[in-house]
């Protein structure tokens, strides 16, 4: 699996009866948006030579967001799952098994999906180092259009549209989602915060301070709890998944977090994602995430 990268920050803790956690970060541009699979005729199909057309839209489960991908894929050989959030069978499955297929906010896809047939489906040649032997990627253009190949041990090459080898005239086939990047991304990953509550703290709200930008970017949070030290580190929004946001409504306003996801955890992590225009970006100075005992 692959992380993104961590830039450093400065850790503040303060607090009294309600502790409050506040992190500074230099200010970042990013986008983000999230979106469903196009329903129109042939705007939704993969193709492999071994198991035929894979349906990215009539589960009417796949998402694409900034961060990653979520729910699952139909084929002959049962559901592709997306991502450990959201498996067909199971539901949430990313305490024994943490996978998904990850953006890095501008459209180039990683990480791994699965299926029960053929397990592992890799999304970029990054993910297993063998990208100096077979370099591939599947990435979404300006359009929303999915290009590129990725790559099962068992069944070989998974097409996502027909231009990556000029088939389109004989099958016009192609994934497409109206996500698309817009702007630059920046994502940072907090360090690992120990309320010091050792029966689990609840997590009640969070806050930023700096400068908005223009019409069209904002500042958005997902939180990572666990009652280890060291995860795991599963970043969810508002409604548990990783598609959803807090975005608070501008600087010095606290926004409520969501009660029953953060409650009885003794560490967490957040994740800020700043996003930007192309001529426009937020300034963030101070993050604070206030819980309780």
């Amino acid at each position: 699996m692959t992380t993104q990268p961590k830039p450093s920050v400065t850790a503040l803790l303060s607090g009294v009866a309600t502790l409050c956690a506040v992190v500074f970060l230099a200010s970042a541009g990013v986008a983000h948006a999230s979106t469903n699979i196009s329903s129109s005729g042939n705007a939704h199909w993969a193709w492999n030579n071994a198991i035929g057309w894979i349906d990215f839209y009539s589960p009417n489960t796949v998402v694409v967001g900034t961060a990653g991908i979520a729910g699952y894929a139909s084929s002959s050989l049962g559901y592709i799952s997306l991502d450990c959030h959201t498996s067909p069978s199971s539901g949430n499955i990313c305490g024994t098994s943490n996978y998904q297929v990850t953006n890095d906010g501008t459209g180039k896809l990683s990480g791994w999906a699965w299926n029960d047939a053929i397990g592992w489906i890799s999304f970029d040649c990054h993910n297993t180092s063998i990208c100096g032997t077979s370099s591939y990627q599947v990435t979404i253009d300006t359009n929303g259009n999915f290009q590129g190949w990725a790559w099962n041990d068992a069944i070989g090459w998974i097409d996502f549209n027909c231009d990556n080898d000029t088939t389109c005239g004989t099958s016009n086939f192609y994934v497409n989602a109206t996500w698309n990047a817009t702007g630059t991304v920046g994502m940072l990953d907090s360090v690992t915060y120990d309320t010091g509550v050792a029966a689990g703290a609840q997590l009640n709200s969070v806050e930023w301070q700096g400068i908005s930008g223009a019409s069209g970017t904002s500042v958005q949070f997902q939180f990572a709890v666990s009652n280890a030290s060291s995860g795991p580190w599963n970043f969810t929004g508002p409604d548990g998944t990783i598609n959803t946001y807090y975005t608070p409504a501008g600087p010095n306003i606290p926004l409520r977090l969501n009660y029953t996801l953060y409650n009885n955890y003794r560490y967490f992590r957040y994740r800020a994602t700043l996003v930007s225009t192309a001529t426009s970006t937020p300034q963030v100075d101070n993050v604070i995430v206030n819980w309780s005992p």
